[in-house]
């Protein structure tokens, strides 16, 4: 699965994705506009270390945000966009490997679907006379999952 990442397509795309999001500078002060001329200079050093195991992401800038209606900040952690990159690199291919096997019923983070999808299929459900809705949120469940074992499992 590594080499399907590490293709330059895959790389190109990811790059891409991460420069239409606009996100802010990580650690390294590295805006994402750079993320291209970094990639033409260092990509196979990059991909060296990806491949050998090498590789070690940069610490995360944490970064508070307004809660919006709700008052308060949360936490927001910002890698720095060579994360951001191998992180959408991966997604991209695990989305191709994985997404057929989630269930239709599932909306959360997931491409084509949205919150309001989420409100038209329960609506959907009353309509059809069922009485009970369930919501899920696995807040934090990537902060307390065995990491090693989900990727032995992956």
């Amino acid at each position: 699965m590594i080499e399907q990442i590490l293709t330059r397509k895959n790389l190109l795309q990811a790059m891409r994705q991460v420069q239409k999001n606009h996100g802010s500078a990580g650690v390294d002060h590295m805006p994402v506009t750079k993320l291209s001329e970094l990639l033409s200079i260092d990509k196979e050093t990059l991909t060296a270390e990806v491949r050998s195991g090498k590789y070690l992401p940069q610490p995360i800038l944490g970064v508070e945000i307004p809660k919006g209606d709700k008052g308060g900040t949360r936490l927001l952690g910002v890698p720095v966009v060579t994360d951001r990159m191998l992180q959408q690199a991966v997604l991209q291919v695990m989305m191709a490997r994985f997404e057929f096997e989630f269930s239709e019923s599932s909306f959360g983070f997931r491409p084509n679907k949205s919150l309001h999808q989420a409100v038209l299929k329960a609506q959907g459900y009353i309509n059809e006379g069922y009485q009970y809705i369930v919501d899920i949120d696995l807040k934090t469940f990537f902060d307390e999952v065995d990491h090693s074992y989900l990727l032995q499992l992956l």
